[in-house]
């Protein structure tokens, strides 16, 4: 049974998967949530995490398991792990992408922002190197179908956000990320990333197969179990012979 490496979005940490790894660990799988360089306690600097060094991260955790894996990102965690697709497609049996960005060549996670949306004004800059999230809006955006023992645990967690890899094209090709399967678990009452831009940037990256879960931004806390079930599907899914 394929290993879970579960990449964690922007101001998280891989703590925000601690519902989903036991739920995979009891079905048989493996499953790994790591923090990104930077997040979630990890020490690295900063003013040192670029994109294209979370990609390397990801790229190298993949390539230390002993079979390919599912690599799964929420949120900005889609770009890393295109990144990580990119370097090291033949270690990755399928990606999933849970209600997580998705973009071509070239575009970055500023190119899917919209200035009318509250959303866009959740982040305030606390320098040039990392952004800090206005937790007063944290409920509303990330977490309004949770309940409130698991939104006040999860805005005490949110830590700064290393601005470059918001800033930061994501790097693809047709024959290395391209040649990797993918699925999208997609999230209709997610208010950070609408369900509309989930599937607008399905339409540009087709995705197969797709689930959609009646969950807010983040299903990991308010809907583990189903979406557990659905990265095992997914998983079954993009390994079946």
């Amino acid at each position: 049974m394929p290993t879970f490496i579960l990449i964690h979005g922007a101001f998280h940490g891989g703590w925000c998967w601690e519902h989903v790894v036991p739920l995979l660990e009891a079905a048989g799988h493996r499953a790994i949530a790591p923090n990104l360089p930077g997040m979630g306690g990890d020490p690295t600097p900063l003013n040192q995490v670029t994109l294209a060094r979370t990609g390397d991260f990801v790229a190298n955790l993949v390539r230390l398991q002993p079979e390919p894996v599912i690599l799964a990102g929420h949120s900005l965690g889609g770009l890393a792990i295109s990144e990580a697709a990119e370097r090291a497609p033949d270690h990755i049996a399928g990606l999933v992408y849970v209600t997580a960005l998705l973009a071509p060549s070239g575009a970055s996670s500023r190119d899917f922002h919209d200035p009318s949306r509250q959303g866009e004004s959740a982040v305030r800059a606390a320098d040039r190197v990392a952004d800090t999230f206005e937790s007063a809006l944290a409920p509303d955006l990330f977490y309004n179908s949770c309940d409130t023992t698991e939104v006040d645990r999860a805005i005490a967690r949110l830590t700064p956000q290393p601005v470059a890899p918001l800033n930061e094209p994501v790097t693809v090709t047709p024959e290395r990320f391209g040649r990797v399967r993918r699925a999208y678990i997609e999230c209709i009452d997610d208010h950070a990333i609408p369900l509309a831009r989930q599937r607008q940037m399905q339409a540009a990256l087709p995705c197969d197969p797709v689930f959609t879960m009646t969950a807010d931004h983040s299903p990991f806390l308010c809907a583990p179990d189903e979406l557990t079930k659905h990265l095992i599907a997914a998983a079954a899914a993009m390994t079946r012979m």
